[in-house]
């Protein structure tokens, strides 16, 4: 027993990490994450350019920077980092989903927690919720093949035909439902992580909500217009 212990004293609390660095963690975790999006999208509308295109650009992918690095090694690259920054960008928004739950125990009449600010951020957690489940089917369906009916490496423009089908409608709308939740998450998330960068300021607040809500529905009607055009037949 320690010296404190006896003497009826409390043991020292482990020093917990700072609110200020669990913010800037999602925020740099965030940028990494965003730019993955963005490049992925611009890479999904190649479908509109033909099966060749599209395929060609998945084979691209797994040369970039050959013969520096092996085959695909650029793509484990980015797998790692990805990986890195999603870990990091949940275990920050956990904890401090944690510490505001604890900041406020009582809730308010009606059993709920008031939480102001916009709709997007309201739902900020539960849309990451829908965003992980669907990137948990997506790899299955597009990348590893396994729930996809065509399923075959690098056959890209036919595992996107095959997958987005019109008797698969049901794929189709759970897509579309994970994008829409992803443009939320990204609007409330590029404006947050300005502020929390440092770039913000109230002259430029209504700026940055316009922009950060414009390229938000940018990026979402980018994503859904490649499965909602295979199941209507536009290719």
């Amino acid at each position: 027993m320690s010296e404190k212990s006896r003497a009826g004293g409390a043991e020292p609390r482990r020093p917990r990490t700072p609110s200020a660095l669990l913010k800037f963690v999602m925020a740099v975790s965030g940028v990494f994450l965003l730019l993955y999006v963005v490049l992925h999208m611009i890479g999904n509308l190649k479908i509109f350019f033909g099966p060749e295109s599209i395929d060609q650009y998945a084979a691209w992918l797994r040369t970039i920077l050959e013969p520096a690095l092996p085959q695909g090694g650029m793509l484990w690259i980015v797998r790692v980092v990805l990986l890195v920054s999603v870990i990091a960008h949940i275990w920050a928004a956990t904890v401090l989903t944690l510490r505001a739950r604890r900041a406020r125990p009582i809730k308010y009449a009606g059993g709920s927690y008031k939480v102001k600010g916009s709709y997007a951020a309201r739902t900020m957690r539960w849309g990451g919720v829908i965003i992980a489940l669907f990137v948990i089917y997506h790899l299955l369906d597009l990348t590893f093949g396994v729930a996809n009916p065509n399923g075959v490496h690098l056959e890209v423009y036919d595992n996107i035909a095959a997958g987005f089908a019109l008797d698969r409608w049901y794929v189709t709308l759970f897509y579309v439902l994970a994008v829409v939740a992803l443009g939320f998450h990204v609007q409330h998330g590029i404006f947050s992580g300005i502020q929390t960068l440092g770039w913000s300021s109230n002259s430029r607040e209504r700026t940055i909500k316009l922009v950060s809500t414009v390229f938000a529905v940018v990026l979402t009607l980018g994503f859904i217009s490649v499965p909602l055009a295979v199941t209507f037949g536009v290719v």
